[in-house]
């Protein structure tokens, strides 16, 4: 939703800033020049990226859309879905939890959490490395390595979307202006026609221009950094879910394990140390 505020925001102030200054808004619309310019960056992205790099960047485009799943209230399911591992690890021993890993679509400690659930990239991690503390064969300073190691090449692999978007938005001004050259070899073709007539070719060749840079920096700029903040997000629930089971294995309680936890999120999200007890106290009624 904000992507379009933002949209009508950035048109209204262009295209009302030039009407009411006087100007034809009629003039403005060129549809050659878009062809031009649209096409051209659409070749150049198809021919700069392989295959899993443009299946993944057009993807991720319906995301942009939709607001931020990572909100406190998902946070606070994870870490309470967190504890109650923890805490069935911590009476009943690490091979209690075997069962849960292995299916956490059938498991009814996973499945009191849906929200996490819906996120089968966070399970695999979590479940992956519970899998690990079972084995009983890494110490928490070989499990803190790999996972340093899984979490940036997620890091890696979910920039790759807005480095293409970026990318793209970086050529649309060089293809205005190559639709604004083309525009001026066709009038320069033109100079025997009346200077009326000439005038109006030479605005339609500067329209290319100021379509590219408007698209560049009002359109295809902002979705970038749109989706690298939504990369930083997604990272943070991994950080947090490290951080947690890192603690558990160097022999802290449940409680101070999810603590540890929840100090690495966002302020913006991290909910306190009450909300996240309260939290825990009505998950286990359920």
């Amino acid at each position: 939703m904000l992507v379009i505020i933002g949209y009508v925001i950035v048109m209204a102030s262009v295209f009302g800033g030039f009407a009411l200054n006087g100007g034809h808004l009629g003039s403005l619309w060129q549809p050659l020049e878009l062809l031009m310019i649209g096409g051209a960056a659409a070749g150049a992205f198809f021919v700069g990226n392989n295959g899993k790099s443009i299946k993944a960047t057009l993807k991720s485009l319906p995301t942009l859309l939709k607001g931020s799943r990572h909100t406190k209230d998902l946070y606070m399911e994870m870490m309470s879905l967190l504890f109650d591992v923890l805490s069935k690890v911590r009476k009943e021993g690490l091979m209690s939890i075997e069962g849960d890993i292995d299916r956490p679509d059938e498991s009814p400690l996973f499945s009191k959490y849906p929200g996490v659930l819906q996120d089968h990239h966070i399970v695999e991690f979590m479940t992956d490395y519970l899998r690990l503390m079972v084995s009983g064969n890494m110490d928490a300073f070989q499990i803190e390595n790999l996972m340093d190691n899984e979490i940036e090449t997620h890091h890696h692999e979910g920039a790759v979307p807005a480095h293409c978007i970026a990318k793209l938005g970086d050529g649309l001004p060089a293809f205005g202006i190559v639709a604004a050259v083309m525009g001026v070899v066709h009038t320069m073709e033109s100079v025997g026609i009346p200077p009326a007539e000439l005038g109006i070719l030479i605005a339609k060749a500067l329209v290319g221009t100021f379509l590219g840079i408007l698209l560049a920096y009002g359109f295809v700029g902002p979705l970038a950094s749109l989706l690298e903040q939504k990369l930083e997000e997604s990272t943070k629930m991994f950080q947090c879910v490290k951080v947690t089971l890192l603690a558990s294995l160097n022999g802290y309680a449940p409680a101070l394990a999810v603590e540890f936890g929840r100090k690495v999120l966002y302020s913006t999200e991290r909910p306190t140390f009450s909300e996240l007890e309260d939290h825990i106290k009505k998950s286990k009624t359920k």
